[in-house]
């Protein structure tokens, strides 16, 4: 038996003698190294009621790994100080626990941290307590935040490694969460293909017959068996899980718990944000041939956002208005539907964005802008502002029209009743809008990227585009819109060309040159041309009763020399400039009132 420090290690076997009892620390063959086992005792602070307790541990093959278990009982020991009593009863509450459930000793670094900042030193917290704790902790989210957040905790991380104590998380317990999700992956995409294989032979099974009739039951039948429509998470998804996962972690660095964050050292898949794409003939063509958009993010050319706008005052749609602010404006669609009417400064012609209703499930919750860049001010041309007057109006005489059952919520755009805008019906109301203008479809989202585009067909600078949109940086706006108007980045290519033309171009222009010029035929039509407007010029002069000299001063004051800063036509529209961008201008469109 070896003593220190209040801790002693002994050697036991379980050999009995004749009468069968155990010879525990007195058989003879203990003194061979490999025969029994060694246990440690090492006496602890009193209890609270002043009784006495040790901490017990057997089962150790070799008097060293005794020795370091002893040790690391000391070094928790010493976390508190000597005169702080009411510390050493903590740690001592903590191996005594311990001591009674064989659980490991825990490392005395993690513990002096949990001892510091005033945790529990006994409970061992699961990845779902502490993911739900943290969650519960973030008071400044919004709305959609908590639920992104909440989703991403509920759906992948605690049904797959919400069993894990927060402490324990290893970077190959996420490699296997993701594993998980990329297995679910796969067999919800044949799930879905059997499904839809199944629905589709359902369709091409007639109606009319007895026999068929059997066949469409037992088709609907295997149908309903089947796991219904699901989707998959996209790489976008994972990226988002992770970082819940991280952010959630990072906080329980901070007060403790842990000293590792797994979260960071996973590799994923890159993510790459799809791009905008322009509704060109070629992917209108291929569109119709497939039904397959080619991104799930298209934007309109302003011809084709033009002719929305005007199938809208055509048919006098009485939300003209908005689609307007947010074809020419890029609002949100939470935020056009919260704006309010003392949002609009008139005498200004701007918009204070400052709120936004968002859809939580069915229901809707107004909270402000989704980041602190989305609190912003819009400000207006004239013709937007005379069509929000035009709005205004329109929503006097439907309050007039309802009387009593109006609803003043105070929104610049409203149901007829009066009644705020449900953000989930204004996007179906725009699809079923879409199909009946026969465009090509965008999301109601992507009439903002329509606004981006034009503003950025226009030359406006990227760092204003990126205000009026409400990012929170420009870099976020050229990651989106890096390529939107395919004639604007053609005219670009050719400019670009044309500056350093090679040797090719160079060699090719003065052979034509050299050619015509030549051309003995050239020199006779223009030696001929020369003759003719000598003569009239004579035949003019004596007419007139004037010099020569004086017909041909006149003629040259009356030459017309193009300047190159007359508007022309583009895309269908007048353009006009402003300070060096390019203005696009529609023509007019008045929604009659």
């Amino acid at each position: 038996m070896t003593s220190t420090n209040s801790g002693t290690i002994t050697k036991r076997c379980g050999c009995r003698n004749a009468e069968g009892r155990q010879l525990n620390t007195t058989c003879p063959l203990l003194e061979d190294r490999y025969h029994g086992l060694y246990n440690v005792v090492q006496e602890l602070p009193p209890r609270a009621d002043s009784t006495r307790r040790r901490f017990r541990r057997s089962g150790f093959e070799t008097k060293t790994a005794a020795q370091n278990e002893l040790n690391r009982v000391r070094a928790l020991l010493e976390i508190a100080d000597a005169d702080d009593l009411d510390g050493r009863i903590r740690i001592a509450d903590m191996l005594e626990t311990l001591s009674a459930s064989k659980d490991p000793l825990p490392e005395p670094g993690a513990t002096k941290r949990k001892f510091v900042t005033g945790q529990s030193l006994n409970e061992h917290m699961t990845v779902a307590e502490w993911l739900h704790a943290w969650l519960n902790g973030r008071k400044s989210l919004r709305t959609s935040g908590i639920k992104r957040y909440e989703t991403d905790i509920r759906v992948h991380l605690v049904p797959r490694i919400g069993h894990i104590r927060v402490d324990r998380l290893t970077v190959s317990h996420l490699d296997q969460l993701f594993a998980d999700i990329a297995e679910a992956n796969i067999e919800i995409t044949d799930a879905n293909l059997m499904r839809r294989t199944a629905v589709d032979e359902l369709k091409l099974i007639p109606r009319k017959g007895l026999e068929n009739r059997r066949r469409r039951k037992a088709m609907k039948e295997t149908i309903a068996a089947m796991p219904p429509f699901r989707r998959i998470t996209g790489v976008g998804t994972q990226h988002h899980i992770r970082a819940t996962l991280r952010a959630a972690l990072n906080v329980a660095i901070a007060r403790g718990l842990i000293i590792f964050n797994a979260a960071e050292h996973v590799e994923l898949e890159t993510y790459k944000r799809p791009k905008a794409l322009v509704w060109t003939e070629e992917r209108i063509a291929e569109w119709l041939r497939t039904g397959m958009r080619p991104s799930p993010s298209m934007v309109w050319t302003p011809e084709q956002a033009a002719h929305f706008l005007d199938f809208l005052a055509d048919t006098k749609e009485r939300l003209y208005g908005l689609f307007h602010l947010i074809t020419f404006r890029g609002l949100r669609r939470g935020e056009s539907c919260g704006l309010r009417r003392s949002d609009r400064n008139r005498t200004a012609k701007a918009l204070t964005v400052a709120t936004q209703l968002v859809q939580d499930g069915w229901e809707v919750v107004e909270n402000a802008p989704k980041t602190d860049s989305g609190e912003r001010v819009v400000d207006l041309d004239e013709y937007t502002d005379t069509i929000l007057n035009d709005q205004e109006e329109r929503q006097k005489i439907e309050a007039l029209a309802y009387g009593e059952a109006w609803v003043d919520s105070g929104r610049l755009f409203t149901m007829e009743d009066g009644s705020p805008i449900h953000p989930g019906w204004l996007t179906d109301y725009f699809e079923r809008l879409v199909e009946l203008s026969g465009l090509p479809p965008i999301r109601l989202h992507d009439l903002r990227h329509v606004a981006a585009s034009l503003m950025l067909a226009a030359g406006v600078d990227i760092k204003i585009v990126s205000k009026t949109l409400g990012h929170s940086e420009s870099r976020i706006t050229r990651d989106i819109y890096q390529s939107v108007m395919p004639r604007a980045a053609r005219e670009a290519a050719e400019a670009t060309a044309a500056m350093v033309p090679h040797a090719v171009q160079r060699a090719k222009a003065e052979a034509e040159l050299a050619e015509a010029t030549d051309d003995p035929r050239l020199d006779a039509v223009s030696q001929a041309a020369i003759d003719l407007l000598i003569a009239k010029v004579m035949e003019a002069a004596e007419r007139d009763g004037r010099t020569v000299e004086e017909l041909v001063q006149l003629a040259v004051s009356n030459l017309s020399v193009p300047s190159g800063d007359e508007p022309t036509e583009r895309n269908g529209h007048t353009p006009a400039t402003h300070e060096g961008a390019t203005i696009i201008e529609f023509r007019p469109r008045r929604v009659p009132a």
